[in-house]
């Protein structure tokens, strides 16, 4: 086994063209967590980097080669023989031991009950998409709505993105679950009970709803799929989303680009940590900002001011002060009585305070 951490030892970290993130590591013991393919091992190893080289140790423990007693028995030893000050665990299993020194950096699908500093790392939001992108033009939105949020889609071509995000999803979950997101990647944007996924598997395999349960929960708690509650009704049947477009494109060729765009809306105020709750007619409601924001990519100035209509009560009776429309390109301010009504490109409500 010290062979092995020797080997890891004297290897020569490569990070080639990496973009900085809007999350850095601290100097501290650390966790970063998030679902794969978000960019984990890459802000790990731009730290390491930075570093001198005889001073940290990374290691990958998805490497089959490594025995896990056979390395908590040496890894300890190793480091201390090295004089290593920064221990790096990439997709960390917790049945390895940790042990006193300088600086330990985890990584890992969830967060863990461990006294770090935890740093969770979600797919690229538009402003950080920005950065990967050669150059900054009027097909940026486009690239976004094909690409999605992970990073690593900017270095695969374009013929293997699908099959690329179809086999790492097939690695990095339980085939049940494959299935769910399979499943879930058709219902985008739809109120979905876990009863409603249910009765769609069976008919696909043997499961029981215990099992579905289980596993649906597990995908939520990692991040792999997300949930909108409806206002004031926590009980509701919550509308169900993905972490990343892009696994729709990859997982179903069913076209909803309705959906889709009400995804990428949902995936930003998610990413930005942003209190919102959907009602009837009514895509999402911020009631910190008394806000209300309405998918809405092709929208013309009568049909958004007929949609206003219907939620007036709604808007009254929760002192809304501003309805957003986010739209493809199209910008536009509406006169209406009791609420002042914007149609705001995607791009501007991304980028700025609107978003």
């Amino acid at each position: 086994m010290n062979t092995l951490i020797d080997e890891y030892y004297r290897y020569d970290l490569h990070n080639a063209g990496y973009i900085e993130r809007k999350v850095s590591l601290p100097d501290e013991h650390a966790l970063i967590y998030g679902i794969a393919q978000s960019g984990k091992t890459s802000l790990m190893k731009h730290y390491l980097l930075n570093h001198k080289k005889s001073t940290y140790l990374y290691l990958d423990c998805r490497d089959i080669r490594l025995n896990i007693d056979e390395l908590n028995l040496h890894l300890e030893p190793f480091c201390r023989e090295n004089k290593i000050s920064i221990l790096a665990l990439d997709n960390y299993r917790e049945d390895i031991r940790l042990f006193e020194i300088e600086h330990i950096i985890l990584s890992h699908e969830t967060a863990l009950n461990l006294p770090y500093h935890m740093v969770k790392l979600e797919p690229l939001d538009y402003e950080e998409f920005l950065a990967f992108e050669s150059k900054y033009d009027g097909t940026a939105l486009s690239h976004f709505i094909q690409l999605g949020g992970f990073p690593a889609m900017h270095r695969v071509p374009s013929e293997e993105r699908v099959l690329y995000l179809q086999n790492t999803m097939l690695r990095v979950l339980d085939p049940i679950e494959f299935s769910i997101l399979s499943q879930a990647s058709k219902m985008v944007a739809q109120k979905v009970s876990a009863f409603n996924l249910y009765v769609r598997l069976k008919n696909e395999r043997k499961i029981s709803k215990d099992k579905l349960y289980l596993h649906l929960q597990s995908m939520f708690e990692r991040g792999y799929l997300k949930s909108l509650s409806k206002f004031n009704h926590p009980s509701a049947i919550k509308k169900l989303y993905l972490c990343d477009i892009a696994i729709k494109h990859a997982l179903v060729f069913q076209k909803h680009f309705g959906r889709l765009f009400e995804n990428l809306i949902f995936s930003e105020l998610d990413k930005h940590s942003v209190e919102c709750y959907y009602d009837e007619g009514i895509d999402f409601y911020l009631p910190k900002r008394r806000q209300i924001i309405i998918s809405s990519p092709f929208a013309n100035e009568h049909t958004l001011f007929k949609k206003v209509e219907s939620m007036e009560s709604f808007i009254v009776s929760n002192r809304v002060r501003e309805v957003i429309a986010v739209t493809m390109g199209l910008e536009a301010t509406l006169s209406h009585p009791i609420s002042r009504i914007e149609m705001i490109p995607f791009e501007r409500w991304a980028l700025g305070d609107d978003g």
